[in-house]
């Protein structure tokens, strides 16, 4: 029989072919919490609705958040992505700032933020820059956050190739290392993007101690990237730690096919567990941003 590939809208809800499943699966509204620019930005909004994407946080060069703003069929949060290694956004090589700085100016950002032009902190890329996300040059803009009530994203797990970031430092990727910057800062709202894969227990520890901390399961629910089984794995072992409610829904820009069906593979999740992290956690920790 030929494979059906198309998708069927009803009521509200995107109902997927899932191969492998006895049936299909009726997928409810997502929130997706990363996100970034692609060259083709008309494709990526038809993805939007023919996923039911309904909100998303961005972050790309502030060029690109520019033009997103002004383009975007969705409501998006916009974020503030840094430090750049030599001024640039990895992969890319597109100026993260106008003035093609590292860092942005601290009291330009407090700007944008008062002008809602920033919602939260983030791709923090502090491993690619070679720092930690402890490191006091990032002190002040954790202040800001917290003044404003802004979540804070920080890249964690490994990093690609051809990253454009020659002091990359792949030890700054384990979510232990924010221990000093949640020290200082215990009530920074942050979410630990890629889930801190492979490091589970640091990432667990993380959870135990800072309960506003959540995480996104970006790249690692990617079959392209990350091993099925070494997915299923990792998520059971958090799931059954009692962390169901800090676990969100982001693509990284993959394949959305793909990576939904990953999350609706997972056997031992209830549907109210796929909703919360499909879409529930993540409006919770957003909250009116």
């Amino acid at each position: 029989m030929k494979l059906l590939l198309n998708i069927i809208h009803f009521t509200g809800f995107t109902f997927l072919p899932c191969f492998g499943i006895s049936q299909n699966v009726a997928q409810s509204k997502i929130f997706d919490v990363h996100l970034h620019a692609q060259k083709d930005l008309n494709k990526q909004f038809d993805n939007f609705k023919k996923y039911n994407i309904v909100r998303g946080a961005f972050s790309s060069s502030m060029d690109n958040v520019e033009k997103y703003r002004a383009e975007s069929k969705i409501k998006l949060l916009f974020g503030l992505m840094f430090p750049c290694s030599n001024g640039i956004v990895p992969y890319s090589g597109q100026k993260c700032f106008k003035d093609g700085k590292d860092f942005p100016d601290v009291q330009w950002v407090r700007q944008q933020i008062i002008d809602k032009k920033i919602n939260f902190l983030g791709e923090i890329i502090n491993e690619y820059y070679g720092i930690s996300p402890s490191d006091s040059v990032l002190f002040p803009y954790y202040k800001l956050a917290l003044e404003f009530d802004l979540p804070v994203g920080i890249h964690t797990g490994g990093i690609g190739p051809g990253n454009l970031s020659p002091n990359n430092n792949p030890a700054m990727g384990d979510p232990m290392v924010m221990k000093g910057a949640l020290r200082r800062f215990p009530d920074l709202k942050i979410w630990i993007m890629h889930a801190g894969m492979p490091h589970l227990k640091s990432t667990m520890t993380i959870f135990e101690n800072y309960p506003q901390v959540y995480a996104d399961i970006s790249v690692i629910a990617n079959p392209d990237i990350t091993d099925k089984n070494e997915f299923h794995s990792y998520m059971k072992s958090l799931i059954d730690a009692g962390f169901e409610n800090r676990l969100m829904f982001g693509s990284d820009n993959g394949d959305y096919t793909k990576m939904i069906r990953a999350v609706n593979e997972l056997d031992f999740l209830t549907p109210e567990q796929k909703e919360k992290i499909f879409y529930k956690n993540a409006e919770r920790f957003f909250g009116d941003h």
